[in-house]
């Protein structure tokens, strides 16, 4: 779950998109290139920024995600964290107890609205971290850009196409590394998969799966979990895969999408909302604070959206965070000559007969696990966040800034990953018609490589516990 305290900043978002068509996504979604050019501006795939021996951090929104990787970033060597910033001062105040007794002596800001661009301004920071509300992402992340920084923002990356093409352009534009934090490509059995692929053991990837299937009904609903409920607001508002890149990021990466591949098409069909009217109209009844949510059209229950890619593999992601199924992401792949399955239970097969006993699994991760686990693995579990993940995510970041290594995830997979929402709610909302996914690479994908797990540079970054 993704939570932020930095809801109701006021950011028109009109001055932000000046040169973008003012046709609705709607009636035009993606066949049009919104105005941009055709021809990529330079390519961030790949491209490694001159080395930063300490990486001079700010974090902006400190509700529950930010104060994570926070908690990182004070633990990785060669990282100076300079300011904090969240709408409410008692989100900063708070977070900034995660940090007393070490190095770091960050100034605060808090209390007004654009407080955040005093962050960007200044010269003394390298890195922005951006973990607000969804709407909030891409202005803030183009702002800091524009100022020089380089940006990560929490997931979905962007909530509509105009957005997802003004960071690819931003971040080429300024040449300044634009990486959503998808850190369930840094669990480790999504690695261990992703790595055998690439040695070949599930031969030719054929078919994957992912989801997000998290039951958050309580939570939306909760006037004390996301600030102003804005992941409500989300839900009664919007339609399709709101939350698709926790699911679709590891899958991408095993189909090297971007990277010899890239998503061409998509179809999406949702059921009806079953549960959140019904707990709006129960709630209002009873609390004039939930009157404006009981006769709102909800996002379904359940949304499926199949893709197919331009080598003619398909993806299935699903979303459904209302309905009480056990918590699960899937993660199949499924190859001409093996498959992995994560839910229920981590399982490896090579053939139809079942999976592997528990004995055979242990030997394909000692096989298999690649070096980026091998080395900083247990630390990352020892530092903890969602199993350790979160840990091995932001210490890969930091480990590449400091190296000048381009990044495991760049602006182009913040885009494509994240354009799944706004064109499945097309997709929905017309009868679950086909609608094309837009080559953020413009052409690229075709000669970028994939991302590097084997430590074959960098890797000397410490961790300090």
């Amino acid at each position: 779950m993704k939570l932020s305290s930095l809801a109701g900043l006021g950011i028109a978002g009109g001055g932000m998109l000046q040169g973008f068509t003012s046709e609705p996504e709607q009636s035009n979604p993606i066949n049009s290139m919104y105005g941009h050019a055709s021809v990529q501006t330079f390519n961030m795939s790949g491209y490694a920024a001159p080395k930063i021996p300490t990486v001079r951090v700010g974090f902006i929104g400190l509700g529950q995600r930010g104060p994570s990787h926070l908690n990182a970033i004070s633990k990785i060597e060669g990282t100076e964290i300079k300011a904090l910033c969240d709408l409410r001062p008692s989100s900063v105040e708070k977070a900034k107890k995660v940090i007393d007794g070490t190095s770091h002596n960050p100034t605060l800001y808090s209390g007004g609205p654009d407080e955040w661009k005093k962050l960007c301004d200044r010269k003394d920071i390298d890195l922005v971290y951006i973990a607000t509300p969804w709407h909030l992402h891409v202005p803030m992340a183009v702002y800091a850009m524009n100022q020089g920084k380089h940006v990560t923002i929490e997931v979905p990356a962007a909530v509509s196409m105009q957005e997802c093409w003004q960071l690819v352009e931003t971040s080429e534009r300024t040449r300044k590394h634009c990486m959503m934090l998808e850190n369930c490509c840094y669990d480790f059995f999504e690695l261990l998969t992703l790595n055998m692929s690439r040695q070949g053991y599930f031969g030719e990837l054929v078919h994957t799966e992912g989801a997000y299937i998290h039951n958050l009904i309580d939570l939306n609903f909760s006037d004390k979990g996301y600030q102003d409920m804005w992941r409500l607001r989300e839900n009664a508002t919007r339609k399709g895969s709101l939350y698709p890149t926790h699911g679709l990021g590891p899958v991408c990466q095993a189909l090297n999408i971007n990277r010899g591949d890239k998503m061409d098409y998509l179809v999406s069909v949702s059921t009806n909302d079953f549960q959140m009217g019904a707990r709006a109209k129960e709630l209002a009844a009873k609390n004039d604070l939930y009157k404006e949510f009981a006769d709102k059209d909800f996002n379904g229950n359940m949304n499926t959206t199949t893709i197919r890619t331009n080598m003619g593999k398909t993806i299935m992601i699903q979303h459904d965070v209302t309905s009480p199924r056990p918590y699960s992401r899937i993660h199949l792949l499924s190859g001409t000559k093996g498959t992995a399955l994560k839910y229920p239970v981590p399982s490896i097969s090579n053939s139809h007969e079942g999976w592997v006993n528990a004995a055979e699994f242990k030997a394909l991760e000692e096989k298999y696990t690649p070096n980026i686990v091998k080395k900083v693995g247990e630390l990352a579990k020892k530092v903890g966040g969602h199993g350790g993940m979160d840990f091995l995510m932001n210490w890969r970041l930091i480990d590449c800034l400091r190296n000048g290594l381009p990044l495991d995830q760049d602006v182009y997979d913040a885009a494509a990953w994240s354009s799944v929402w706004p064109l499945s709610e097309w997709s929905v909302n017309n009868r679950s018609n086909s609608v094309d996914v837009p080559d953020f690479t413009r052409g690229a994908w075709k000669m970028n490589e994939p991302h590097d797990i084997d430590l074959k540079k960098g890797g000397d970054t410490k961790v300090k516990i």
